[in-house]
């Protein structure tokens, strides 16, 4: 079964975390299934950014986004080359890392 390594992140899982998943799970269903509540304001429809996520390794056992997910990605805060949204990228065979940034839009816009 392949592994998720979630970076540290400072609220939502401060020492990082390593689970295993089913290929197929979606990141952000991975997350949020052990206790990791990253955001997903459009509950997982691909129509915001807030599950917005850096695949620090791993990037090539995704399939390729969506035009959909492209189309958001560049509405992202923090947009990298090795950005994805969570909810629309399914863990494939490989082992992933992922780093969830520090700010999301809406964290950006409630912040201003």
């Amino acid at each position: 079964m392949p592994r998720i390594t979630f970076l540290p992140h400072t609220n939502l899982c401060p020492d990082g975390k390593v689970i295993e998943v089913e290929s197929g799970t979606t990141i952000c269903d991975a997350a949020l299934a052990n206790g990791i509540e990253i955001e997903h304001a459009c509950e997982k429809a691909c129509a915001c950014t807030t599950c917005h996520v850096y695949v620090r390794k791993g990037m090539d056992s995704l399939k390729d986004p969506s035009e959909d997910e492209e189309d958001m990605l560049d509405k992202a805060w923090g947009l990298e080359p090795d950005s994805r949204l969570s909810c629309q990228s399914a863990v494939g065979d490989d082992d992933l890392e992922i780093e969830i940034p520090r700010y999301t839009l809406n964290l950006a816009s409630e912040n201003h």
